[in-house]
């Protein structure tokens, strides 16, 4: 972060007392820093704990004929190995659709999938003791590509389809047209915590479920079902995840339901943590997409008509492909106005990892094409790309006919005009852009690279029903503030930003106020803390229970002391009453002594969704946040190496709850999606195995891969939609940002034949795919 960056974030929000808007630190910063944060491995183990693995397929696809356990029984340490026949209850964790066995049944379908459980007296006598199996198999046919999976019509949802407008017609009438392909890899969630779940009997039929989980109350079903127990009877925490990015919505439920099912027949702890590579192997990832697409435009670069198919590696079972693919679909138009378009969408079955939610679901797959497209577009036409895009953005909001969405919803907040602009004056694009010209006409070898890109991304979850959350907050006697939702902290500061919400709603200072860990038996039938809604939904949700107890305190206020409820103020640890400064603590003390209730619920319900999936329309999204980016890269054209020299991005978090905290989640989730792009190949190889299975062969960005010049800024705004503090989602949008740098090494690339050819560059952008890029380009040149 840069001394601009830094100078943003001192500022403070001019109102007469606030807790929202103030750059406080994560609630558990010191903690973080002194190791002393509390994660699901760390909770002290009770006397009898055991320890459980997974035994898991060597083959991609298969039947199973004989499995012996003998060698694996007799391993020093295991207490007992379980199989589907000995899961009470339902062998399911499929979120949506119920094909996802927690343990198979006599037919495998990925390298990886998981078969047995072995339950031993330490982690390492259960991992060596799940190595001594002797299984049989029969080979069967695999699937391993999306393409393959389109070629043979196989796939774990039916094919979805959205059209506007005539494309036919409007190809017929457009002056220039380009057909391509594109290939974008997936990737891996690599949170620092692994998956892992420790389960605890209770009495009677009860069974208490620690768990790294991004969605307690999906893995209290789970749990439920694979026992044949009620709801009632299972309790899911999660104080804080190390990390979740998607990988632990669904498919934390596997290692959760193999814990219970353990514990469960022992009658004594289990922990089932995963290791680095086993974590790999089982779980799924951000899906891979195939793109053929044909675009239809003027001589302006304007975009006539667009179609597309996109098919998506989704693995052997749906899990959540389906709403994958519908986001995808929802943001293949990113900032720019489609009026004749059709896009066509596959989720593959292949025998793979059933692949899952990753920061953005959907979203960044759907985005990349058409900015890969524009990219070709003003490289055909010989104009800059960032002129391309401006013509083509959606109107101005009051603009009509060119603010309504391919699935037709109208655009009301679109401030990507005036953002684009302020980006393009403070980064000196205009400047930067003829100085990479002039350098790369002298310089043979290394060439030099530009691209500004922008970013529109909807809020909301497309399932308008998941958008709904509670909250309990209860105010103690000395004045202290206790809140708990139903959100899960996983590092991005959903629990400082409610607590801020409370402690402004109660005009007291933010040490005041403590969450307690996501439990369901305090909040319950909560969504998940996911699709950017984590803070917006739970921080309304406190919002209207600490409005509440509020409310409360003013009544008993003014009835004490005169004057009416409306016209008490509660600010700067004091209650405000007909001229009496009165501690806030000492009125809680008075108003418990006047039985006064202290304590509340809070509930909220996002308004105004609607989504038919039949046709594919409706009005999924809150609202849009926005953003854009410029990065400048070097490639070495020899070696296909290449640096990320500066980076400015520009990102509409609406009145920010909490500036620094935004500013890293923008930071993170760019440099998260740069590797998405560049560096992080997952790799299979004939037989369906995964190759890229651990840090020494899948390959993170480090902290030398940031730019040296990293300027992150937020954008002056205000959110049109009511939302907490008309503040905007920080989560997934921002990992859209560095579209910028996999266009400006593209950008590098084609300056190899001087902009005349489009390099067929795929993603990730790794230096092998760089020298083929290069290799295509100078062999069209010739």
């Amino acid at each position: 972060m840069n001394s601009k960056s830094e100078a943003f974030l001192t500022q403070q929000v001019p109102m007469a007392w606030a807790e929202v808007g103030q750059s406080h630190p994560h609630e558990s910063a010191v903690l973080h820093v002194l190791g002393e944060a509390t994660y699901t491995d760390d909770i002290l183990e009770p006397q009898g704990t055991l320890h459980a693995a997974l035994g898991l397929s060597a083959k991609a696809h298969a039947k199973i004929l004989s499995m012996n356990f003998d060698a694996v029984r007799a391993a020093p340490g295991v207490v007992a190995v379980y199989t589907h026949e000995d899961i009470p209850g339902t062998n399911d964790c499929g979120p949506i659709i119920h094909d996802d066995p927690i343990l198979s049944e006599g037919i495998v379908e990925y390298v990886g999938q998981p078969i047995f459980i072995v339950v031993a007296d330490s982690h390492d006598n259960a991992r060596r003791a799940v190595r001594k199996v002797v299984i049989d198999y029969e080979e069967l046919p695999a699937i391993l590509t999306p393409q393959a999976a389109r070629d043979a019509k196989s796939f774990v949802v039916p094919p979805m389809h959205l059209a506007r407008g005539d494309a036919q017609a409007a190809f017929e009438r457009s002056p220039h047209r380009l057909k391509g392909e594109l290939h974008v890899g997936g990737q891996e969630q690599f949170y620092l915590e692994g998956q892992i779940s420790f389960a605890i009997p209770k009495e009677g039929n009860g069974m208490l479920v620690y768990c790294s989980t991004q969605h307690p109350t999906e893995m209290q079903h789970v749990v439920a079902h694979a026992l044949h127990r009620h709801s009632h009877d299972i309790v899911v925490e999660c104080r804080r995840m190390g990390g979740g990015f998607g990988g632990k919505e669904s498919q934390s439920a596997l290692w959760a339901a193999c814990a219970a099912v353990s514990a469960a027949h022992l009658r004594r702890p289990v922990k089932l943590r995963a290791d680095r590579d086993d974590d790999m192997m089982v779980t799924g990832k951000r899906h891979c997409f195939y793109y053929e697409y044909e675009m239809g435009y003027g001589d302006d670069g304007q975009i006539i008509a667009a179609k597309v198919e996109m098919v998506s590696r989704a693995g052997f079972s749906a899990d959540l492909s389906a709403p994958v693919a519908t986001r995808a679909v929802c943001h293949f138009d990113n900032t720019y106005y489609l009026g004749d378009v059709d896009i066509r969408a596959m989720a593959g079955k292949t025998n793979t990892q059933s692949n899952t939610a990753f920061r953005g679901f959907g979203g960044p797959q759907g985005a990349i094409a058409i900015e890969y497209i524009v990219d070709e577009i003003a490289r055909n036409l010989g104009m800059d790309a960032l002129d391309v895009r401006k013509i083509n953005f959606y109107g101005r909001n009051d603009e009509e006919g060119r603010n309504v969405t391919q699935y037709n919803q109208k655009i009301t907040d679109n401030v990507i005009h005036e953002l684009v602009e302020q980006l393009v004056t403070e980064s000196d694009y205009r400047k930067r852009r003829e100085e990479i010209k002039a350098f790369n006409a002298t310089s043979p070898v290394l060439k030099r690279g530009l691209a500004l890109t922008p970013v529109k991304f909807g809020i909301a979850f497309n399932v308008t029903h998941f958008n709904q959350a509670g909250a309990l907050v209860h105010v103690y006697t000395d004045g202290s503030v206790l809140v708990n939702h139903g959100g899960t902290e996983m590092g991005q500061g959903i629990n400082t930003k409610v607590c801020q919400v409370v402690a402004h709603e109660l005009g007291i200072d933010l040490a005041l106020v403590r969450a307690s860990a996501t439990d369901t038996s305090k909040v319950a039938n909560t969504s998940a803390t996911a699709a950017s809604t984590g803070a917006d939904l739970n921080g309304k949700a406190a919002q209207d229970a600490a409005n509440t107890i509020r409310k409360r305190l003013a009544e008993f206020a003014a009835k004490r002391h005169g004057g009416t409820a409306e016209e008490v103020r509660f600010e700067n640890n004091f209650i405000l009453v007909n001229g009496e400064e009165v501690p806030f603590s000492e009125m809680v003390q008075k108003a418990y002594m006047a039985r006064v209730q202290l304590w509340s619920d809070g509930f909220y319900a996002t308004p105004g969704l609607h989504w038919d999936p039949k046709t594919m329309s409706g009005n999924p999204f809150s609202y849009y946040a926005y953003g854009a980016s410029v990065s400048e890269v070097v490639v070495d054209t020899l070696t296909g190496e290449w640096k990320l020299q500066k980076v400015m991005a520009l990102y509409d978090a609406g009145q920010s709850l909490n500036p620094a905290i935004d500013v890293g989640q923008v930071e993170g989730a760019f440099i998260q999606g740069m590797g998405w792009l560049t560096t992080e190949e997952l790799w299979w190889n004939a037989g369906g195995k995964l190759m890229t299975h651990a840090p020494s062969t899948y390959k993170i960005p480090a902290v030398s891969d940031c730019p040296e010049d990293f300027d992150i800024r937020l954008f002056k705004n205000r959110n049109v939609t009511d939302s907490i503090h008309r503040s905007k989602a920080v989560g997934e949008p921002p990992l859209l940002l560095p579209f910028s740098v996999f266009l400006a090494i593209r950008d590098a690339v084609s300056s190899v034949a001087d902009h005349r050819f489009n390099p067929p560059l795929r993603a990730p952008a790794t230096s092998e795919a760089i020298l083929n890029a290069i290799s295509a380009v100078q062999a069209l040149a010739e």
